[in-house]
């Protein structure tokens, strides 16, 4: 029984992005929805409450998308080169599913953002704690992390948004805001402190066993974040 509602549920998910990516928001109802399900209006609303909840949804769904292709990049040993694998990924999802990327980073609604969305930014601060622990982040993950997300949305909006997008704007970009966090060379080759701190702070919050006390590690995870700015 489970089973069978959460696939009725997926199929009418894949239903309104059908409709969504092709005849944009305002075609989004629970009537043409559930026809493209093949399913009764009134059992709509035994998945979802209203249009409003079906959105919602729709941008949970969106999100799933767009990390289960995140899953499939190879990781490689150069974690730099990783960030901009990503951001590429990121701009060519917008591209292809334009509809569905407004929908998850343009919410009718400021401050619904799914919960997928956290999922992604973890996901980021992931790939950012490796450039950490190789030394070559200048700034701390969280600041990186809001720097380039907010320029990849930008970028990949304008492309969106654009009759004729230019492309080479997204790699532009993409260089300039990895460029401004992240070093060129590994901590020994690198003056200031910045790079060491991080590194050495990404080191701590990866290890299973430090001979300190916790408050002892709070404050020298305190003094690397100081370090770091």
């Amino acid at each position: 029984m489970e089973e069978t509602r959460a696939r009725t549920r997926q199929q009418v998910l894949e239903a309104a992005a059908g409709i969504l990516e092709r005849d944009g928001v305002q075609a989004v109802s629970t009537r043409s929805v559930a026809a493209a399900a093949g399913i009764r209006a009134a059992s709509l609303y035994q998945f979802f409450e209203d249009k409003d909840g079906l959105l919602d949804a729709l941008a949970v769904h969106a999100f799933d998308l767009y990390l289960a292709g995140k899953d499939t990049l190879p990781r490689t040993a150069d974690p730099v080169a990783d960030l901009r694998l990503g951001w590429d990924a990121h701009v060519a999802f917008g591209l292809a599913h334009p509809a569905l990327y407004l929908l998850m980073f343009t919410p009718a609604r400021p401050g619904r953002r799914p919960p997928a969305g956290d999922r992604a930014r973890v996901r980021l601060l992931g790939f950012l704690d490796r450039v950490a622990e190789a030394g070559r982040l200048r700034v701390p993950p969280a600041v990186a992390a809001e720097l380039m997300t907010a320029a990849a949305i930008g970028v990949t909006l304008r492309l969106v948004s654009a009759e004729d997008p230019d492309t080479g704007l997204s790699a532009r970009m993409r260089d300039t805001v990895i460029g401004s966090v992240v070093t060129d060379v590994a901590p020994a080759e690198e003056s200031g402190l910045a790079p060491r701190a991080l590194a050495l702070d990404a080191a701590l919050a990866a290890a299973d066993d430090l001979p300190l006390r916790s408050a002892e590690t709070a404050l020298l995870r305190d003094w690397l974040e100081r370090l770091a700015q």
